[in-house]
């Protein structure tokens, strides 16, 4: 089978559709992923029994799930209970939600790795709870573990073609619905370029990132 730039052209449009699609669902499923996390790991370390256990349950059920499976439920199960949401909307908030579970692991370990000495000298000077998990804790907390979650926005680009399975054509559903009509390859061949520019410079990037946080 030989290579035909012509298929490539005509695609191109298709493809730019499709960036926008992906770039759309990697930030706001991100955001998703990074503050609900957040909350998932702070409710966690809740006192109250009646929050942390709901909690734990819930995360560790979804995190040992498949994310497709929870994009079929989020897309055809739940609109049957209340109101439909779009593809892409579905898609943000099904990555969002899966990946919240590995950001709060993410989180925990932050957390705990911020010396006991930290919270004793936060008591000491009488901080209110909410002021030494935002000035104290927090802080320290999230400046370690920023390598771990960008990891985690590299995994959702990876998965992000699955929300193309419910009707939200990322730049791998348009090509494969490109590659479907046309019989033939280049599309994919073009998608399968792009992810490897995208993705293995980030790793790099991340990587740097890690170096730089750990002087």
């Amino acid at each position: 089978m030989s290579w035909n730039w012509d298929n490539v052209d005509a695609f191109m449009p298709l493809f730019w559709d499709g960036v926008i699609v992906t770039l759309k669902a990697l930030f706001f499923g991100t955001l998703i992923a990074f503050a609900l996390g957040l909350v998932w790991a702070i409710a966690k370390r809740s006192d109250q029994k009646w929050i942390s256990w709901p909690v734990s349950a819930v995360t560790e059920f979804i995190r040992n799930t498949p994310l497709l499976v929870q994009l079929f439920f989020l897309f055809y199960v739940v609109p049957e209970w209340g109101p439909s949401m779009s593809p892409l909307t579905t898609g943000i908030v099904g990555l969002g939600l899966h990946y919240s579970t590995y950001t709060a692991e993410v989180y925990r370990a932050g957390i705990d790795g911020v010396p006991i000495g930290q919270w004793e000298a936060a008591t000491a000077l009488s901080l209110s709870k909410r002021r030494t998990w935002t000035a104290v804790i927090l802080p320290q907390a999230i400046r370690r573990v920023i390598p771990a979650l960008g990891n985690y926005v590299v995994a959702m680009l990876k998965d992000s073609p699955m929300i193309a399975t419910i009707g939200a054509l990322d730049i791998l559903g348009e090509a494969q619905s490109y590659s479907q009509e046309t019989f033939t390859t280049e599309a994919l061949t073009v998608v399968g370029v792009a992810f490897i520019v995208i993705a293995y410079p980030a790793s790099l990037l991340l990587r740097a990132l890690e170096r730089r946080l750990v002087r």
